[in-house]
């Protein structure tokens, strides 16, 4: 009995100070993003005021786990998860060589980028679909590893070779940002809309806005490394 609670007590000794690790790291990834995101936003302000001062780029910073950046009629969420996760064996992240050499290394904090239309959020529209362009891992080695939709382009696919810098940090940034502007809304087909319930209607809900289409993400495609 006594062998198995000592058993116990390290493996949970183990996967705590892993995890907390990976949990600080998670964070001061996430604060740095905040100041990339806040220097782009400032950055881009400046320039698209010299062409018309109508135009808002905006970062909000929302809680100790959230930030928005609106801009042209989109906005970008990213959001910290608060809990450290791990994948099944049969993902292919989990069979690389890089994970199978440390058990510490299966485990993973997570930062996600969704696109909203802005006005979704702006008017409460509950119905509307938001989209997630990537996720960001980061393990307790401070090594990150991204998924992501097709559009950003990102080659940063290989976790054994991936640290956490700043130059990576605002290529993610300005990527989702450019993912974002370049996929335009689709207006719905006449036969969705040519006809409204009475609960829309009270509602006020619009029923002939446009959705974003063509997002893809990058596994689809069988772009990733392991």
């Amino acid at each position: 009995m006594e062998d198995k609670v000592e058993a116990i007590f390290e493996g949970l000794k183990q996967k705590s100070i892993t995890k907390q690790t990976i949990y600080r790291n998670t964070q001061e990834v996430f604060e740095k993003m905040r100041v990339a995101a806040a220097d782009i936003v400032a950055i881009l302000s400046q320039k698209i005021t010299e062409v018309d001062s109508n135009v808002v780029i905006e970062y909000r910073n929302i809680n100790e786990f959230e930030f928005h950046i609106k801009f042209s009629g989109d906005l970008l969420i990213f959001v910290m998860h608060s809990n450290v996760i791990t994948f099944p064996d049969d993902h292919e992240l989990m069979s690389s060589d890089y994970v199978e050499e440390d058990f510490r290394r299966r485990f993973f904090g997570h930062i996600m980028a969704y696109n909203f239309m802005a006005d979704s959020i702006k008017y409460n529209r509950m119905n509307d679909p938001g989209y997630l362009l990537a996720r960001i891992l980061i393990n307790v080695e401070n090594h990150f590893y991204l998924e992501g939709v097709s559009e950003l382009d990102l080659e940063y696919t290989d976790m054994a070779k991936n640290i956490v810098d700043n130059k990576a940090l605002r290529l993610f940034i300005e990527s989702a940002m450019v993912a974002s502007v370049n996929n335009d809304l689709i207006a719905p087909a006449l036969e969705d809309i040519k006809k409204i319930s009475v609960k829309q209607k009270m509602e006020n809900q619009q029923v002939s806005r446009g959705q974003k289409l063509g997002f893809s993400f990058s596994y689809e495609n069988n772009n990733f490394k392991g």
